[in-house]
């Protein structure tokens, strides 16, 4: 039986809504990508350039830990992975869970939220990052139905 997850970071809570309405329409399971050491305001300050999101941001190799493990990751053949735009790519936790788990034969549908850059250049890193997942075109969610969208890709 196949089955499809949702797996999203959000530091925000804006990719969190499209992830809940994704799994919500396509009956899909959610699981929320959590750093084991929680962001606080401070660490999310891009304007700073010591702030750990720019630390790690700064160093592609940087993988922080996750709190959790999605139970039974082989369950499933879809996952929607979601996570905002930092930096023109996807945030460095979303790499750790892409080299946590093994992605042959699983497609992957990635979807964004951003205030101002496309998804085109965390796609082509994801792909360096996790080659062996069958990945989907994804989409920027900012201003769209994400549950509509979801119907249409799955």
């Amino acid at each position: 039986m196949k089955k499809t997850l949702v797996a999203f970071f959000s530091a925000s809570g804006v990719t969190a809504r499209a992830a809940r309405a994704i799994a919500e329409a396509t009956g899909a399971d959610l699981f929320e990508i959590a750093p084991a050491e929680h962001y606080t305001a401070a660490d999310l300050d891009w304007t700073n350039k010591r702030s750990r999101s720019s630390l790690e941001m700064e160093d592609e190799a940087r993988r922080p830990a996750i709190a959790d493990a999605v139970v039974d990751m082989d369950a499933y053949d879809t996952v929607f992975l979601g996570f905002p735009i930092w930096w023109y790519v996807e945030p460095r936790i979303v790499d750790t869970f892409l080299e946590a788990y093994d992605f042959a034969g699983k497609t992957v549908i990635p979807f964004a939220t951003s205030g101002s850059s496309g998804i085109g250049g965390a796609e082509r890193r994801m792909h360096t990052v996790c080659p062996a997942a069958a990945w989907k075109p994804g989409a920027l969610l900012n201003g769209v139905d994400a549950a509509a969208w979801a119907r249409h890709v799955s």
